[in-house]
């Protein structure tokens, strides 16, 4: 698999990456013997960037990506968030980042992780101590590389001011678009972009369910994009552009990775299975080349997102 170089501080990754948390979290019950298998399966295919958090099982994720990784850890990044409560409010105090940052490293079974991200902005904690703090860790070689997630463009300029920022990471997708307001920021400051969810939950991948037709925990019974109105477009959205990638002998969740890729060479996308085979397929994306004709098509299907927000209450940039 190609590499890209996101950021100006060194950061180099595998053009597509993986992002574990739907093994543990959000998306009803995981399986971790399948999980590992999927990791591990990421990895032989030349996947070297893998992302996990805090908040994705309260260490059960990064547990199981640390058991996963560590034949190959130091071939490979790793990902990692602090910022979240177990009540799902904010906490970034430094103190806390430093405890949590030493829980995740004992979790993962590494003495580095090499992205520690802010995973909310907290608005009781100016984002400058926050910088600080995590400049701290990486003086410290505990860290390498300091990202923010769903943050806006004052967030970063504030931050990357005490400690250039690598990355932000955000959703992006061919159904989420309002991030590429930010693309002009990052590029003017050197940092990369990380797009989370980059095949829309899985309703890019062709399987997508009404909402209630889910486990009880599946965040998408909630999804407005699953909601009745939206998930009907969403669905008619997702047949044509199936029919588009099947003139390239791809599959749609290849097309839509392949989209993200084409958007720029400082942006990877980090999509999640618990499937050894989905992880093929997702892989196989770095060879789909989109030509300006298939990139127009692709406009007249979805013009400027999918139907329906991301999420019932939208995080706001500042």
């Amino acid at each position: 698999m190609r590499q890209r170089t996101l950021g100006r501080q060194g950061l180099v990754t595998s053009a597509i990456g993986y992002g574990a948390m739907g093994i543990s979290a959000f998306y009803g019950p995981g399986d971790e013997a399948e999980g590992v298998v999927a990791i591990q399966r990421a990895h032989e295919l030349g996947v070297t960037h893998f992302d996990t958090a805090e908040l994705y099982g309260w260490g059960a994720n990064e547990q199981l990506v640390g058991k996963a990784v560590a034949p190959f850890r130091d071939e490979i990044t790793i990902a990692t968030k602090f910022g979240f409560t177990r009540e799902y409010g904010t906490d970034s105090r430094p103190e806390h980042i430093r405890e949590v940052l030493d829980n995740s490293l004992r979790h993962l079974g590494v003495d580095h992780v090499d992205v520690l991200y802010q995973h909310r902005v907290d608005p009781d904690v100016p984002i400058e101590d926050v910088a600080g703090a995590v400049k701290e860790l990486i003086e410290a070689g505990k860290v390498k590389y300091l990202g923010l997630s769903e943050a806006g463009p004052q967030t970063l300029r504030r931050a990357h001011a005490v400690q250039p920022v690598s990355v932000l990471q955000t959703e992006y997708s061919l159904f989420e678009r309002d991030v590429e307001e930010l693309f002009p920021v990052l590029r003017e400051l050197g940092i990369g972009f990380v797009a989370y969810s980059p095949l829309g939950r899985g309703f890019l991948t062709g399987t997508a369910l009404p909402a209630g037709s889910y486990d009880p925990t599946d965040m998408r019974n909630f999804d407005p994009r699953w909601q009745p109105g939206n998930f009907e477009q969403n669905l008619e959205a997702v047949r044509q552009l199936t029919e588009l990638a099947a003139t390239k002998d791809a599959t749609v969740a290849q097309l839509a990775l392949a989209w993200i890729l084409a958007q720029g060479e400082d942006i990877m996308p980090i999509p999640g299975t618990r499937s050894a085979a989905r992880v093929a397929e997702n892989a196989g994306a770095d060879d789909l080349v989109l030509t300006a004709a298939d990139l127009e098509a692709i406009a007249q299907i979805l013009p400027t997102g999918g139907f329906g927000a991301r999420y019932a209450t939208l995080p706001v940039w500042t």
